[in-house]
């Protein structure tokens, strides 16, 4: 039987294996929001919808997270709205 401990332990562990990188999207002053919208649909897989509430976000905040998910899943789709020209990076 385990204790708390080794518990709370295996979960530190697992979660530190499973590292989320983020792809944070800045508000720029040349893309209009249609090529945004329809740049995340492209890039990251977003739904209308997702990619709207995206796109308001940048523009009112002046930045979002985009997309959740390893390093190698996400470096490709970093690329996809760079290439696009959009204002984004992976950390």
């Amino acid at each position: 039987m385990s204790t708390k401990e080794e518990v709370l332990e295996k979960v530190v562990t697992d979660t530190k294996k499973k590292k989320q990188n983020e792809i944070i999207l800045y508000n720029d002053d040349h893309n209009t929001f249609d090529h945004v919208i329809e740049t995340l649909i492209y890039a990251c897989d977003h739904t209308p919808e997702q990619a709207e509430q995206c796109s308001i976000l940048v523009h009112y905040k002046g930045k979002c997270t985009v997309k959740t998910g390893p390093y190698e899943e996400l470096k490709p789709r970093c690329s996809k709205l760079l290439d696009a020209g959009l204002s984004a990076e992976l950390i």
